[in-house]
């Protein structure tokens, strides 16, 4: 029976993202921590503008009327949960342009690049897989759910990219020893990124914005 050249990649794929995540489970051996869920997440005043820019964009446009427009903002600026305000969007915009993502399912790139940035919530555990391919992270506009992040990383042959803000930690904790990532040194009790390994022939690396010139 012959096949197309690389029919056979999507059928790998799959089998690969199913092996993780059974791989995942196996090796979880205690619960998530308690606590309250992305969506259960006070909402800000940034995310409110955020949402309502997108609403004025909409309406501008024709997407929505005025009284849509004035119905929603209410909506908007009444909100006391991320929740509240990721749902007034979701109908105007696709899933990857949304204003506000809190999708907080685990990360896997199976011979492909997978990304997750923007306005997104962190959750306090995240199980993220590379399997000959690349996940990028960009925490420099997330919500953190924690002070301190778990990212319980299974990289085989792959690789995990994170971009950081100023004044973020990044270890990575393998074999039972600590080594800190990031080189800008940050503030005492600054938030942490905590990388665990399990890999073969895995990559960590993390990106960090350009240092402050000081003044003379």
């Amino acid at each position: 029976m012959n096949e197309r050249p690389g029919s056979w990649l999507p059928r790998l794929q799959e089998v690969g993202e199913r092996l993780a995540e059974e791989w995942v489970t196996a090796r979880r051996s205690t619960p998530k921590q308690a606590g309250p869920q992305p969506h259960e997440l006070r909402a800000s005043d940034y995310d409110r503008e955020r949402i309502a820019q997108v609403l004025q964009d909409a309406h501008a446009d024709g997407r929505i009327t005025l009284e849509e427009l004035e119905e929603r903002l209410g909506t908007v600026y009444s909100a006391r949960t991320l929740g509240e305000l990721a749902g007034v969007t979701v109908d105007l915009l696709p899933a990857e342009q949304q204003p506000l993502n809190l999708d907080g399912r685990p990360v896997s790139a199976i011979f492909k690049q997978q990304e997750r940035g923007g306005r997104w919530v962190v959750p306090a555990e995240l199980d993220v897989t590379a399997m000959f391919g690349t996940t990028k992270l960009d925490l420099r506009d997330a919500i953190l759910q924690n002070h301190r992040i778990v990212i319980n990383a299974t990289l085989v042959f792959g690789g995990l990219e994170i971009q950081v803000p100023a004044d973020l930690e990044v270890v990575r904790v393998a074999k039972g020893k600590t080594v800190r990532l990031t080189k800008q040194p940050t503030e005492p009790g600054a938030p942490v990124v905590e990388v665990r390994t399990n890999n073969f022939a895995g990559d960590v690396k993390v990106k960090e914005p350009p240092r402050r010139k000081r003044r003379r």
